[in-house]
C-alpha cells in the first residue's frame, strides 16, 4: 500500500513537473520565437530599406543632372545666346553625362525660346507639338519645381523610360532628361531576401515600373484583385512591414515610399522566411522533451550534470567577455595606431572616465558602458588621413574640419555594434562644449547627453597629460588651471569638479602618460648594408632608433647596456646561427624577436614556430612590412589584450 502511494507522489510530481516545464518551454519558445521573428523581419526592413535608398540615389541622379543643365541653359538664355548655341550645350551635355553619369540617361530636350530642341539628335514630325506634350504640361503646371513624369514603356524600345522635367524662369520654356529604367530594373532584380521572396516597384496608380519578373512590368496592379488588399496596406504607409495573403500564400510585405509616389516592395514567403527559425525551434522543443525524459529516468546523474553545464556556461560566458573585452581592446589600439605620439590615448581616457564614473556615484553598468564608451570614442578617427593625424604643426583649417568629422564617423561606426546607443552619443559628443561652442552640433549644457561630457574632460585631461606631436604632457599644475578655467565653459561643472578632487589626490602626478614613445630597435646582422638598409627604412619616424651588432659579442653587450624594445635578427651569420643566439638571448631577456631570412623553407618556419619566435620578415625587407610589423611589435603586446 505505501509503495503504491508512493508510486503515485511519485507519477504525481513527475506529471506536476511535466505540466510545470511545458508552460515555461510554451512561455520561452513563444518569447524566443516572438524575439527572433521581429529580428528576421527588421532584418528584411534593413534589406528593403537599402534596396529602396539604391533606387532612390539613382533617380536623384537623374534629378541633380537636370538641375544643373537647366542652371546652364538659364545662364544662355540669360546673355540672349540663341538656340543654335543652346542645343550644341545640351548635345554635348548628353554626350557628357552618358559618359560621366550613366548610359541610360538617353538624352536632354526642351522647349526652348519657343522651339522644340534635342540634345540627342532626335528630329519630330513637322506635326510635333512640344506644348502638348505631357512633360511640358506638368512642368508648366508646376510652377518651377522639378517633376517627374509617369513611366511609360517606349513603343519601340520596350523599355520603360520616365521624364524629369524643369519649367524656367522665362515661364515658358521647359527643359527635360529622359531616364531608362534599366538599372532601376537591375536593382530590383537583386531584391530577393536570399532567394526567400521577390521584389517590385510601383506608383501611386499602380503600374508596375520595375519587377524580380520582367514579364510583370507595364502591369496596373490596381486592375488585379488579388493584388488590391496589398496596394492598399502598401499604400496606407501604416509601417514598413505587413502580413497579407498572396494567391492563398501568407507573406510578409517589406514596404517603404521613395520619390515621386513611388513604392519599393519585397514580398517575402514566410514559410521560407523563418523556416530556419522554426526548424530550430522544433529541434529546442525536441531537445527539451529529451532532456526531460533523462531527468525523470536518471534523476540524480541529471543534477550533476545540469549543475557542471552551468559551470561551463559561467565560464563560456566569462571567456565570452573576455574576448568580448579583448576585441574592444585590440579596437582602440588600432585607432591609436594612428597616432604615433599618444599611444593608450584611448585606454587611459576610459580608465579616467571610469573613476569619474564611480565618482560620480554610477551603477556598475553604468560604469562599464562608460568605460566602454571611453576606449571607443576616437574609433571615427579611423576615417581622418594619418598625415593629418600626425602633422606635427599647426593644422590648415581644411585639415581641422578633417579632425572635426571623426566623432560624427565614430557614431555611425558604432551606432549598430551595442543596443546601448550611449556608446555612440560619447563618440559623437564628446567635443561639444558646456558653453555651446564646440562641435558637431554646437549642443549647449545638459543638452550634452552626461557619458559625452563626462568622456570630454577625461579626453581633455588625457590631451594635456600626455606626450603629442608638438609638445610633451603638460606639468600637473598646468592641466590643474585649464581644468579649473573650463569650468561651465568646456566642461560640466560638476564633472570638472569631481576631476580636479582627483588631481588633487595625485599627488605624484601618476595621471599621465608614463611611456615613452621612443623605441630602440637593435638590429643584428654581419653586413654592414643590412643594417643600413633598416636605418633607411626608419630614417623618416623620429622615435624609432636603430642599435646595430654585427655578432655575438656585440648583441650581448647592447643588451646589456641599452634597454632594447625589439631585436632583428639575421638568421645565417659566420660566427653564430641566428636560432643559437635567439637562445642565448632568451636565457637573460625577454625582448621579443623577430627573425631576418631569405629562407622561405617549410623547415625554417616550422623551426621559428617550435622555439616561440616572436615573428619573422622575408628578405629583401619590404619598407611598408617592416614598418608595421615593427610597430605592432614595440606598442602592441599580447598581455596588453
Amino acid at each position: 500500500m505505501k509503495k503504491s502511494t508512493g508510486t503515485r507522489q511519485f507519477l504525481t510530481a513527475i506529471i506536476l513537473i511535466f505540466l510545470l516545464q511545458a508552460i515555461m518551454l510554451t512561455v520561452i519558445f513563444s518569447s524566443f520565437y516572438g524575439i527572433c521573428a521581429n529580428d528576421i523581419k527588421e532584418l528584411g526592413i534593413s534589406n528593403m530599406k537599402s534596396q529602396a535608398a539604391m533606387v532612390e540615389n539613382y533617380l536623384n541622379r537623374g534629378n541633380n543632372v537636370l538641375w544643373f543643365a537647366a542652371e546652364s541653359v538659364e545662364h544662355l538664355m540669360k546673355y540672349d545666346n540663341g538656340n543654335d548655341e543652346i542645343l550644341g550645350y545640351l548635345t554635348d551635355a548628353t554626350v557628357q553625362m552618358q559618359r560621366q553619369f550613366d548610359i541610360n540617361f538617353t538624352g536632354l530636350y526642351g522647349y526652348i525660346n519657343g522651339e522644340y530642341i534635342d540634345g540627342s539628335g532626335w528630329v519630330p514630325n513637322d506635326d510635333y507639338d512640344a506644348t502638348a506634350r505631357s512633360w511640358y504640361t506638368q512642368a508648366l503646371g508646376a510652377g518651377g519645381d522639378m517633376v517627374v513624369s509617369e513611366p511609360y514603356v517606349d513603343a519601340q524600345t520596350g523599355e520603360v523610360v520616365i521624364s524629369f522635367s524643369q519649367l524656367l524662369s522665362d515661364g515658358k520654356s521647359v527643359l527635360s532628361l529622359d531616364v531608362i529604367l534599366t538599372e532601376v530594373q537591375n536593382i530590383t532584380e537583386n531584391m530577393t531576401m536570399g532567394n526567400m521572396g521577390y521584389g517590385f516597384i510601383v506608383d501611386s496608380s499602380g503600374l508596375v515600373i520595375a519587377h524580380y519578373d520582367k514579364g510583370e512590368i507595364g502591369k496596373n496592379y490596381s486592375d488585379i484583385t488579388e493584388w488590391n488588399e496589398l496596394l492598399s496596406v502598401v499604400y496606407a504607409d501604416t509601417g514598413n512591414e505587413n502580413e497579407i495573403v498572396i494567391n492563398n500564400v501568407t507573406c510578409t510585405a517589406f514596404s517603404e515610399r521613395i520619390v515621386k509616389d513611388w513604392y519599393v516592395v519585397v514580398v517575402a514567403n514566410n514559410e521560407l522566411l523563418f523556416a530556419n527559425l522554426q526548424r530550430q525551434l522544433l529541434f529546442g522543443i525536441l531537445m527539451s522533451v529529451g532532456i526531460y525524459l533523462i531527468i525523470v529516468i536518471f534523476c540524480i546523474v541529471s543534477i550533476k550534470r545540469i549543475r557542471a553545464a552551468e559551470k561551463s556556461e559561467r565560464e563560456s560566458m566569462d571567456q565570452l567577455r573576455q574576448m568580448n573585452m579583448s576585441i574592444i581592446r585590440s579596437l582602440s589600439y588600432a585607432i591609436d595606431a594612428k597616432e604615433r605620439y599618444t599611444r593608450g590615448h584611448s585606454q587611459r581616457v576610459a580608465e579616467y572616465s571610469l573613476a569619474l564614473a564611480k565618482r560620480m556615484g554610477k551603477s556598475e553598468k553604468e560604469q562599464e558602458t562608460i568605460y566602454f564608451a571611453g576606449l571607443l570614442h576616437d574609433v571615427g578617427k579611423i576615417r581622418v588621413p594619418e598625415a593629418v593625424i600626425n602633422k606635427p604643426g599647426k593644422l590648415t583649417d581644411e585639415e581641422f574640419d578633417q579632425i572635426r568629422i571623426h566623432p560624427v564617423s565614430g557614431y555611425h561606426i558604432l551606432r549598430d555594434i551595442s543596443k546601448d546607443e550611449r556608446i555612440g552619443y560619447g563618440a559623437k559628443y564628446h567635443h561639444e562644449r558646456y558653453d555651446g561652442t564646440g562641435y558637431p552640433n554646437g549642443l549647449m549644457g545638459d543638452n550634452i547627453p552626461e557619458i559625452a561630457r563626462i568622456i570630454g574632460v577625461a579626453d581633455a585631461y588625457d590631451a594635456m597629460a600626455s606626450n603629442r606631436s608638438y609638445r610633451s604632457a603638460l606639468p600637473q599644475e598646468v592641466v590643474r588651471q585649464e581644468i579649473e578655467k573650463g569650468r561651465g565653459r568646456q566642461f560640466d561643472p560638476a564633472i570638472a569638479d569631481v576631476m580636479l578632487g582627483m588631481i588633487d589626490e595625485d599627488k605624484e602626478y601618476k595621471m599621465c602618460q608614463k611611456q615613452t614613445t621612443d623605441k630602440n630597435i637593435l638590429v643584428v646582422d654581419d653586413e654592414l648594408m643590412n643594417i643600413k638598409m633598416v636605418g633607411r627604412i626608419f630614417k623618416d619616424i623620429p622615435t624609432i632608433h636603430i642599435i646595430s651588432a654585427m655578432n655575438r659579442d656585440e648583441t650581448m653587450s647592447e643588451l646589456a647596456n641599452n634597454d632594447i624594445d625589439l631585436i632583428l635578427l639575421d638568421l645565417k651569420m659566420p660566427d653564430i646561427d641566428g636560432f643559437e643566439l635567439y637562445k642565448i638571448i632568451r636565457e637573460k631577456y625577454n625582448t621579443p624577436v623577430v627573425i631576418m631570412t631569405a629562407d622561405k623553407s617549410s623547415d625554417t618556419v616550422q623551426r621559428i614556430n617550435e622555439l616561440g619566435i616572436d615573428d619573422y620578415l622575408t628578405k629583401p625587407l619590404n619598407k611598408f612590412v617592416t614598418q608595421e610589423m615593427v610597430y605592432g611589435m614595440i606598442n602592441y603586446k599580447r598581455d596588453d589584450l
